[in-house]
């Protein structure tokens, strides 16, 4: 019998939903102190806002735009234990705004990694595969960073911080050779020997600025498979109510899907914003757009994967490629805890 190393998803990922108040406000109930929190108003246009705990709470980017980090003392002053506080800004706290926040573990502020040819900053929590990075360019070709997990990601997700705006560069499992952009609807766009990683390092292969340049100050955010808990991966659309099953290995809580041979926006689907199935309520990353709904958007999420049952050409499109992340609501493999005793017989 397989086992999950995470008992609870809960402990390392969660979803939150709030109701703003326009003043200040602690949001409690993630379970955990967040270390990466994405928030978004639900009900109104408005910036989807990410803070991490390297960076410091009050620092957020907005994936839907190509900004340069903003330092914000309205927005999420602080993460505490369970959550996080809110101060008035109108993306993360207005007045009788519908709000979704997901969340993730990693391990608090880092901590100095010198695997690579360009010291970073950690913060990674390896049993959930999940590290956020921190370095500063120098514009040489080939320098490699340390991402602190012991496997080689699946995922990496980068964000320039400061001087001139630069796009969000997103490393996926089938764009070996090519990038997606978080903040657009382009599909992927090709560029040779494109951000190799490793086990230990990421190599910024290209003398880019969007990922090295000189002095200025870069974060990432890593991914990899945990089994009964995470699944990054692709799919090809069959363009019919009776779509494409997508296997994880356990029930999602959350999923993002791109369209990549073409153009089309990112969409994130969630369980607490739609407890039963099927589920339909939609944010896109790329955008400020207010949460929306689409008959041929809709998604079922099951016990071991998801699968749509529309035929939009976003998600579904007859032939057509996606990508995916997912992260589960509970696992379908048996769990196990730190004494190695299957959970189910507990």
């Amino acid at each position: 019998m397989a086992y999950s190393a995470i008992v609870k998803p809960q402990d390392y990922f969660n979803t939150l939903l709030y109701t703003g108040n326009g003043g200040t406000q602690t949001i409690s109930g993630v379970g955990f102190q967040p270390d990466f929190a994405w928030i978004k108003n639900r009900s109104g246009a408005g910036n989807h806002m990410l803070q991490n705990a390297v960076r410091g709470s009050t620092k957020h980017l907005h994936s839907n735009t190509t900004d340069i980090e903003v330092t914000d003392a309205t927005g999420v002053t602080s993460f505490n234990s369970d959550g996080f506080v809110v101060g008035s800004n109108g993306n993360l706290n207005g007045n009788g705004t519908t709000t979704a926040s997901w969340n993730w573990k990693a391990n608090g502020t880092g901590a100095a990694n010198t695997a690579g040819s360009i010291n970073t900053t950690v913060s990674v929590n390896t049993t959930s595969g999940f590290s956020i990075v921190k370095w500063t360019g120098n514009s040489t070709a080939g320098e490699t960073i340390g991402h602190g997990l012991g496997v080689t990601p699946k995922v990496v997700i980068i964000k320039r911080l400061s001087g001139s705006t630069q796009s969000w560069i997103c490393k996926f499992p089938t764009a070996t050779d090519g990038y997606l952009a978080l903040n657009a609807t382009d599909a992927i766009s090709a560029s040779s020997g494109w951000l190799p990683v490793s086990s230990s390092l990421i190599t910024l292969a290209n003398n880019w600025s969007a990922y090295n340049n000189n002095g200025n100050d870069f974060i990432a955010y890593c991914f990899a498979d945990v089994q009964g808990y995470s699944k990054f991966g692709s799919y090809t659309g069959n363009g019919n109510a009776d779509g494409t099953f997508i296997y994880t290995g356990f029930k999602p809580a959350w999923i993002m899907v791109k369209k990549t041979n073409d153009t089309h926006a990112w969409r994130i689907y969630d369980s607490v914003r739609d407890t039963y199935n099927v589920t339909e309520k939609i944010l896109e990353p790329n955008t400020s757009n207010a949460e929306a709904t689409s008959s041929t958007y809709i998604v079922d999420l099951v016990s071991n994967g998801f699968k749509f049952r529309g035929n939009g050409d976003g998600v579904n499109g007859s032939g057509q490629s996606f990508i995916y992340m997912a992260f589960a609501a509970a696992p379908l493999v048996a769990n196990s805890g730190t004494d190695g005793v299957p959970a189910t017989a507990r």
